[in-house]
C-alpha cells in the first residue's frame, strides 16, 4: 500500500491548548506523524496540487485567516500562538470584523485549537497528502494511505476546532467527485464524531457520511453525532451516525462499523474515504474506548472486504507510543 506524508506537515507545533479549565501540553504533536511513519517504513512525499482543490471544500476567506491570524495576533501585542475565546454561538453571520480576537472566534469552535505561523504550511501539505492518496487510488490502486497531520473531521467549511484546521477527508471526497466519481462514501472510524466533515455534506446526496465514534452526550465534539442527525434537505439520509458508550470493546465496535458497512453499500459508491482515528485504542490518553492493537486489523478487513477504492486519511490518536503499531495493524488488514 502507497503511503504519502510531507515533512512541512511537522512544522506546526503549538504549546499549549486549554483543556478541561486550564492550560496542558498540546497533544497533537509532531511525534505522532514520526512514529507512524517508522512503524510503516516511510512515506512518499506528495506532489504540490495547488489551493484550488481545498477551495472546492473551504471558504477562501477562511483560508486567507489561516494564513494571516498568525501576524494579526502578534500584532495585537500578544505572545504565545492564537487561541480564540469568544464565541458567536447565536446570529452567526458574515459580519465584516478586523480585530483577531473576533476573527479567532468566528472561525474556531473551540479553545483546543490554537494557530502557528506554521499551522497553515502543516495544514497545506497535509491536505496535499490527502491528494495524494486519493489520486493514487483514482489511478487505479485499491487503497492508499495519507498519513495527515493536522487531521481534519473537525474542521468545516470555514471553521477550525479539534486540532484540525482543514478537512482532509472532505478535501479527498470532493476530489473524488470532481474526478467524476459520482458517488462518494466517507466512512468515519475515529473516537470523536467528524463534526465538520458532517457539516460540509449534511445537505448533498452525492455523499454518504457513516461515523462510529462515542456518544456526543458525553464526549466532545457534545453538540453533533447524535444519531437523529440524519442529512437535510437533497442530503435526507445520507448522515449515519452511530454513537457508542465509553468503554466499548471490539465486538460491540465491530457490529457498529457493520452497520455503517451496510448503509454504505446500499448507497453503492464508486469511492470510499476512511477517516481513521487510533484514539480508539485502550490507552489512549483522551479516549475512552477499549479497542487493542489486533483489533485494527479485523476492522480493516472487514472494511477492505467490500472492494471499494479506498483512500485512509489518518485521523486522531494520541497515545503516541502505541500509534505506529496501531496504524501498521490497521493497514496489514487491507
Amino acid at each position: 500500500m502507497r503511503a504519502f506524508f510531507h515533512p512541512d506537515q511537522l512544522r506546526h507545533a503549538p504549546a499549549l491548548e486549554l483543556h478541561n479549565g486550564g492550560f496542558t501540553a498540546y497533544a497533537e504533536v509532531p511525534a505522532r506523524a514520526d512514529m507512524i511513519l517508522t512503524a510503516i517504513g516511510g512515506a512518499e512525499v506528495p506532489a504540490d496540487r495547488g489551493e484550488a482543490p481545498i477551495l472546492r471544500v473551504h471558504d477562501a476567506d477562511y483560508c486567507r485567516f489561516l494564513r494571516e491570524a498568525p501576524a494579526l495576533w502578534q500584532a495585537a501585542g500578544r505572545a504565545g500562538e492564537a487561541i480564540p475565546y469568544a464565541f458567536p454561538i447565536v446570529g452567526r453571520r458574515p459580519l465584516r470584523l478586523d480585530r483577531i480576537d473576533a476573527l479567532l472566534g468566528r472561525h474556531g469552535f473551540d479553545a483546543t485549537t490554537p494557530i502557528t505561523a506554521e499551522t497553515w504550511d502543516a495544514a497545506y501539505a497535509s491536505a496535499q497528502t490527502a491528494l495524494a492518496a486519493t489520486q493514487t487510488v483514482l489511478d487505479g490502486e485499491r487503497v492508499a494511505f495519507a498519513l495527515c497531520r493536522p487531521p481534519g473531521h473537525h474542521a468545516g467549511a470555514d471553521y477550525c476546532g479539534g486540532y484540525c484546521h482543514l478537512n482532509v477527508a472532505a478535501i479527498a471526497a470532493q476530489a473524488a467527485r470532481d474526478a467524476g466519481r459520482a458517488r462518494v462514501a466517507i466512512l468515519d472510524i475515529d473516537y470523536h464524531h467528524g463534526n465538520g466533515t458532517q457539516d460540509i455534506f449534511y445537505d448533498r446526496a452525492d455523499v454518504f457520511y457513516a461515523s462510529v465514534h462515542a456518544d456526543p452526550a458525553s464526549d466532545y465534539p457534545f453538540y453533533w453525532g447524535h444519531a437523529d442527525e440524519r442529512g437535510e434537505g437533497d442530503g435526507a439520509g445520507t448522515t449515519l451516525n452511530l454513537p457508542l458508550p465509553q468503554g466499548t470493546d471490539l465486538a460491540t465496535f465491530r457490529a457498529a462499523q457493520a452497520t455503517a458497512l451496510d448503509a454504505i453499500t446500499a448507497f453503492a459508491p464508486d469511492f470510499l474515504v476512511v477517516s481513521f482515528g487510533a484514539d480508539t485504542w485502550e490507552g489512549d490518553p483522551i479516549s475512552r474506548f477499549r479497542l487493542t492493537t489486533p483489533d485494527y486489523a479485523l476492522l480493516a478487513a472487514d472494511i477492505a472486504a467490500h472492494g471499494w477504492p479506498t483512500a485512509i486519511v489518518m485521523e486522531g490518536g494520541y497515545a503516541v507510543d502505541a500509534l505506529g503499531a496501531n496504524v501498521a495493524s490497521f493497514r496489514s488488514g487491507f
